[in-house]
């Protein structure tokens, strides 16, 4: 059973950083495309980044230059590095992964498998 586990999220200032960690458990997490999204309240959710099972990466272009995903596959986590930071980056934070590629998956809303978020908030 594939259960992902997002830890990182927190309150900081504009400008500041934060790095997301996601854990990963019960499937072959280093051929998966693996992604983060996010929802602001009253919003629908957005993909924001991601990365395939080779490492190739996306973003969104509101975050491009300040996150960086990554991931370290002896560890099966994923992470976001996340500098930066703006109010408008506020928002409940998911992981997520798909066995199919980056190219099929990119940063759509369609992702098999989801964690249960962690909340970033970001005051000015």
């Amino acid at each position: 059973q594939v259960q992902l586990v997002e830890s990182g999220g927190g309150s900081v200032q504009a400008g500041g950083s934060l790095r997301l960690s996601c854990a990963a458990y019960g499937y072959a997490y280093s051929m998966y495309s693996m992604g983060w999204f996010r929802q602001a309240p009253g919003k629908e959710r957005e993909g924001v980044a991601a990365i395939d099972g080779d490492g190739s990466t996306i973003y969104a272009d509101s975050v491009k230059g300040r996150f960086t995903i990554s991931k370290d596959n002896a560890k099966n986590t994923l992470y976001l590095q996340m500098n930066s930071l703006k109010p408008e980056d506020t928002g409940m934070y998911y992981c997520a992964a798909d066995p199919r590629t980056l190219g099929w998956v990119a940063l759509r809303d369609d992702y098999n498998y989801w964690g249960q978020g962690t909340q970033v908030t970001v005051s000015s």
